[in-house]
């Protein structure tokens, strides 16, 4: 009697730890499944965007959309590929065309993101990808200076990456985008950063590298991306080279065709005063121009002569640097705005370095002036204009 108790016991308790796990989570097994059929074609498409094959690129986002129409993720990298190729274009034709894409895979992807979520508050997934997507739509609506439409853009951001982290810690990927915002918003100035605070979270330069860093080290999907990222904020807001220098030469190994990793490699080498190094990468960019070989145009030549230009303000040769800066600002073009600024920023930054001090803050004025050079350039030239441009001693 007790031997058939036993096995009258222990058969159920054996069918639900061992047999039963095999059709009561078969939609989460069907859900993993898919993660691993998908997962190469993103992960494809997004190399491939980063190297500058839109074409391959996109569709390769768009074969791992099909498996799963639902899915919300995908539709937030193709919203981040179309931002991406928005910020390089050269056309206005070509720029509405991917504005008007990046913000309609945005909204798919928030709009299959909330049904998913109303469905499984639990949805990690669910909630990066609108966070993605709303990070997204925030960067595009800064540079068009559409700050209500960015204030109510952020609801939610920061709930929905703290809500994809709980669900899933290893998804290292969220520490690019949670690092993104604490970086950046640390920057802002203060009363914008206030606001940002009150409706995001409070910037924090520090957390943001490290959070970067991991990324960028752990990172899946969006580990490359957060390489850029931190290779730009090494360079540009941390003036500290030798840490770009690393995460500069790996992206453009990789991603060879992709001349916008050329130029970083360019500028770091430049400010790390390696300035053979650094025309020797200048002369491999020309030679990419005027072969006339995708993705190469002719418009990029500013910024080659801008970065000619700060390979000889490095060097201290002022004149020669003079000169190029020159040039960059006679092109009136609207893709060359963000380019233009750096080289008013620069021709002020060599006023102030000749204690031309009225010269150097008209230059920094016209930088600020410059309608869609929102971005690092500007906050150099806000910065300047507070406190006069000093060179670094050698040394120091």
């Amino acid at each position: 009697m007790k031997r058939r108790f036993f096995r009258t016991l222990i058969f159920p308790l054996v069918f639900l730890f061992l047999v039963a796990p095999a059709f009561e989570p078969a939609a989460a097994r069907a859900e993993l499944s898919a993660d691993s059929q998908i997962r190469p074609f993103f992960k494809q498409g997004i190399e491939r965007i980063f190297d500058m094959d839109e074409k391959g690129g996109v569709a390769a986002l768009l074969q791992g959309i099909e498996l799963d129409r639902e899915r919300p993720i995908g539709y937030a990298y193709l919203a981040m590929a179309n931002l991406f190729f928005l910020e390089t274009s050269f056309e206005d034709r070509e720029r509405e065309r991917r504005q008007e894409d990046m913000l309609k895979y945005a909204a798919e992807a928030v709009a299959r993101g909330e049904k998913r979520v109303a469905r499984d508050p639990g949805d990690g997934q669910a909630c990066f990808a609108m966070a993605l997507a709303k990070i997204t739509r925030i960067r595009w609506y800064i540079t068009q200076r559409r700050f209500l439409a960015m204030a109510q853009e952020t609801s939610n951001v920061w709930d929905f990456l703290e809500s994809a982290r709980e669900e899933d810690p290893q998804n290292f990927d969220i520490c690019f985008a949670t690092g993104l915002l604490r970086f950046h918003l640390d920057h802002l100035p203060a009363l914008s950063r206030f606001i940002s605070s009150w409706l995001i979270t409070s910037g924090d330069r520090k957390r943001g590298l490290e959070e970067l860093a991991i990324a960028a080290q752990k990172g899946d999907l969006l580990k490359d991306l957060a390489k850029a990222e931190l290779s730009s904020v090494y360079l540009n807001f941390e003036k500290n080279p030798e840490m770009a220098l690393p995460l500069a030469r790996e992206l453009k190994e990789k991603y060879p065709h992709n001349y916008n990793f050329a130029f970083g490699l360019g500028n770091v080498l430049a400010d790390l005063k390696r300035s053979g190094d650094a025309f020797q990468v200048a002369a491999e960019i020309e030679r990419g121009i005027k072969s006339g070989a995708a993705p190469y145009r002719p418009e990029l030549w500013p910024r080659h002569q801008q970065l000619l230009g700060r390979i000889y303000f490095e060097k201290g040769d002022y004149p020669r640097a003079q000169e190029y800066f020159q040039k960059v600002i006679q092109n009136q073009a609207r893709y060359n705005a963000r380019t233009r600024a750096w080289g008013y920023v620069r021709l002020g930054m060599i006023a102030d370095v000749r204690r031309e001090r009225k010269k150097a803050e008209e230059y920094y004025q016209k930088a600020l002036d410059i309608e869609g050079a929102e971005g690092i350039a500007q906050a150099a030239a806000r910065e300047y204009l507070k406190t006069p441009y000093e060179p670094k001693k050698a040394g120091l």
